[in-house]
Order: structure tokens, then sequence, then C-alpha cells
């Protein structure tokens, strides 16, 4: 007989953009923490008032700032996709260019 067992999936909560705010307005406005009041850790209101910290400072939307960390991610992984090609066709060039007469 044979047991299985299975792991618990857990899953990543979504917040929108609007509750990200209110929770970092209402810590800014009360100067305690209410992560725990929002059942939010205390690590991602942190995070949240980091980023906005950092919109306000350029000036611009977290969306825009959200949308251009999506981009660079995407690129970046790109990049590394298109390495492994270059380098995988270098060898078999090589390995080629030794098998010819």
């Amino acid at each position: 007989m044979k047991l299985e067992v299975s792991m618990p999936t857990t899953t990543r909560r979504q917040f929108s953009d609007a509750f990200e705010s209110e929770a970092v307005r209402l810590t800014r406005e009360s100067g305690r923490p209410v992560a725990r009041e929002l059942g939010i850790s205390d690590n991602v209101l942190y995070r949240w008032r980091s980023e906005q910290q950092q919109v306000e400072s350029q000036g611009r939307t977290r969306q825009a700032v959200r949308a251009e960390q999506d981009e660079l991610r995407r690129l970046t992984r790109e990049n590394e996709t298109l390495r492994k090609e270059r380098d995988f066709l270098k060898r078999a060039a090589a390995f080629f260019a030794r098998e010819s007469p």
C-alpha cells in the first residue's frame, strides 16, 4: 500500500493598487503599524511604502514603474535565451568545422 502525500498549494494574494495606496496612506497618517490590521505582513507594507517613495521621487505613476520593471524582466529573460542560443550555435559551428576534411 502506497501513501500519497500532496503538498498544499499556496496561492499568492493579489491586491489592487487602490488598496496598496490606501495602506501606505494609513501608515503615514497614523504613524503606527497597520499591516496586521489589514491582514498583510510588515514586509509587504514596507515594500509598498518603498515603491511609493520611489514613484513620488520620479514623478511617475505606480503602473508606469511596474510596467517598466516587467518589461526589464522580460528583456532580461529574452537576452539570456538569446545568449544560450548563440553559445550553442558557436559550439555547433566549431564541432562541424573540426569534422569536415
